[in-house]
């Protein structure tokens, strides 16, 4: 299938809108008291070093009150949670946000069956979605014993929206929140980090700020030293970097920026957004992102597919994204290193993987890709076992399995129960 420039903008602005199930959360966002928040953003500090979002409530009445069927949906949605993470005062005026996430621990019998621990992996929605898209694609992940977590970019999916103290809705910091997110709920541990379309693009500029610098240790061979003593490997300059591998699925990884609608003026900006809102467009990107229309771009998929954004404040985030410019990954694909997965549907036809995938490979120094057969622009939709296979096979690899120094294949903290006090004790006992 061929676009036009123009008309391929489009296509990759809405093609995941109509692949994500993201209702509306109806439940405002509620401040704490200054006497509430944040003393520390790490793990090990203090119990009131993180803090679950108590007043977010997972958006199952939109689900119901919009007649959706899917249990994948209804099963994610009830996992979900909001937690605040730590961001620049460019960002927010309290210095913290909302990141809404669903974790998919993995299953305890199929890591004791593994002869290997895996890492984590770290999974971020296409453009404008939620991360109920990895609906089908987490728990098959997690009955292979992968840890998941699923993150809301913010201003997306059911992020804090509507505050006036977020400031900032941009790419950037997009990219800060994330990182925010992974420093409180990960503690910085070692991960593999995914994305989906647009997505692979904030995981781009994620993973080139954060990989794993090769460090000298017993693991280094000494052949690897030049006379000064320096490991010739060591290609980054994160000393304390934590991203081990990363998986891009049918991402957009070449293309800066989002074009001419970040130069309009705000009155034309919001209209253009609310396009993005119409049920035609939605519609026309639901049917464009599947190679088998009628089994996946349903009427319900949809009527789904623009739920979120009629959250209070999208707009508004919205445009703050869209005047930031977009993400800028083109430059630094080739700056990941670590071992990567390139995961491509053979019939994408919104982004060409003839032309993409294997740009990808040719750019990036440690990658591999698998194409996923019978498969549209979301593999994680619509192959989610074939893509699911894939990436435990790649998380099995000798390069990405744990390094020495990692005390196990997953974060030390998980949110096991219904508050905050739940997942800070839950670490006491194995995931």
């Amino acid at each position: 299938m061929k676009f036009s420039r123009r008309t391929s903008d489009i296509a990759m602005a809405t093609a995941a809108l109509a692949a994500t199930l993201a209702p509306v959360s109806t439940t405002a966002f509620v401040a704490p008291t200054p006497s509430q928040q944040p003393l520390s953003t790490s793990l090990g500090a203090t119990l009131k070093g993180i803090q679950e979002d108590l007043t977010f409530t997972p958006p199952l009445d939109s689900i119901a009150n919009n007649e959706i069927s899917d249990m994948a949906c209804i099963d994610a949605a009830k996992q979900m949670k909001r937690v605040m993470v730590p961001v620049s005062k460019e960002v927010s005026d309290t210095g913290y946000v909302g990141i809404s996430f669903i974790h998919w621990q993995a299953e305890k019998q199929k890591q004791q069956q593994s002869s290997q621990s895996m890492l984590p992996l770290l999974l971020v929605h296409g453009f404008d979605s939620s991360s109920l898209e990895y609906r089908r694609l987490g728990p098959k992940l997690a009955s292979l014993g992968i840890d998941v977590y699923c993150v809301d970019l913010l201003g997306w999916g059911y992020t804090q929206l509507g505050d006036t103290s977020v400031k900032s809705y941009s790419a950037k910091a997009k990219v800060e929140a994330l990182a925010g997110f992974w420093k409180v709920v990960g503690n910085n541990e070692e991960v593999v980090v995914g994305g989906a379309s647009l997505g692979g693009a904030a995981v781009i500029e994620f993973a080139a700020e954060n990989i794993v610098r090769k460090s000298r240790s017993s693991d280094v061979d000494d052949t690897s030293l030049d006379k000064s003593g320096i490991d010739n490997n060591i290609s980054n300059t994160n000393d304390e970097g934590f991203v081990r591998g990363a998986v891009l699925i049918d991402a957009q990884g070449f293309v800066d920026g989002i074009g001419p609608m970040s130069f309009l003026p705000p009155p034309l900006a919001r209209a253009g957004i609310k396009v993005l809102q119409s049920i035609p467009l939605r519609q026309s990107a639901n049917r464009m992102s599947y190679y088998d229309v009628d089994t996946y771009a349903t009427d319900d998929a949809q009527k789904i597919g623009r739920l979120h954004c009629l959250r209070e404040g999208w707009e508004d985030g919205m445009l703050s994204f869209m005047q930031s410019g977009g993400f800028r990954p083109k430059e630094k694909v080739s700056k990941i290193d670590v071992p990567t997965l390139v995961l491509w549907g053979r019939q994408d036809g919104i982004l060409d993987g003839k032309e993409f995938a294997n740009k990808f490979i040719d750019t990036m120094p440690n990658a591999q890709l698998r194409w996923i057969e019978e498969c549209g622009h979301v593999p994680h939709l619509e192959q989610p076992e074939v893509t699911a296979q894939y990436i435990a096979e790649f998380l099995q690899s000798e390069e990405v399995l744990p390094s020495r120094k990692s005390a196990s294949s997953t974060p030390s903290f998980a949110f096991a129960g219904n508050n905050i006090l739940d997942g800070l004790f839950g670490f006491l006992s194995p995931n």
